[in-house]
């Protein structure tokens, strides 16, 4: 029986890890790799300190993702660098105008562009999404077992489906039926 090498074993086992179809989001590393990229106004200072870095840092949050992170994510669905709570974006509305959204733990805090407070919250125990503004708390919308939404329109709760009709049967709802369509 022939030895088995001991470089083609750690090729092969490295292999798996490449070519596995588990592949995560790697968090960490990218990060990292945006810290490096904005440490400083100087794009040349960041590619010098990015190659002395890279080797040392690099390698360590990419070994963190890919065993430790990554597989999190995998059998939770989450993975915990991934959060973006605490974070704002600016976000252009269909008016053309800029939403201040800062994403919270169950939900979403939005600020108009006149300084207008709107929170949604997402409940998990009704599977439910409710709107906050100016402290008044209103269900918006729920999953329903069957695959539907119970929408909560002027008119009253109503059952509809998950696809373009139920999103239009809403539209009309809570237009009063004057939606038109406009190019």
């Amino acid at each position: 029986m022939k030895k088995f090498n001991l470089k083609v074993l750690t090729l092969l086992l490295a292999g798996t890890f490449a070519m596995n179809s588990c592949i995560g989001s790697y968090s960490l590393f990218n990060k990292y790799a945006e810290w490096q990229r904005t440490m400083t106004d100087s794009k040349f200072l960041n590619a010098i300190v990015g190659f002395v870095l890279m080797p040392i840092v690099g390698s360590i949050t990419l070994v963190v993702d890919s065993l430790v992170l990554n597989t999190i994510e995998f059998w939770t669905g989450d993975n915990p660098m991934a959060s973006n709570v605490g974070k704002t974006q600016k976000v252009l509305g269909g008016d053309g105008r800029y939403y201040a959204v800062k994403t919270l733990e169950q939900g979403y805090e939005i600020t108009t562009p006149d300084g207008q407070l709107l929170t949604f919250l997402y409940d998990r125990e009704n599977n439910a999404w409710m709107q906050v503004m100016n402290g008044e708390v209103k269900e918006m919308f729920r999953f329903n077992e069957d695959g539907t939404v119970k929408v909560n329109t002027p008119e009253g709760a109503k059952d509809v489906a998950l696809n373009e009709a139920g999103l239009y049967e809403v539209k009309m709802a809570c237009t009063g039926g004057n939606y038109w369509a406009c190019r």
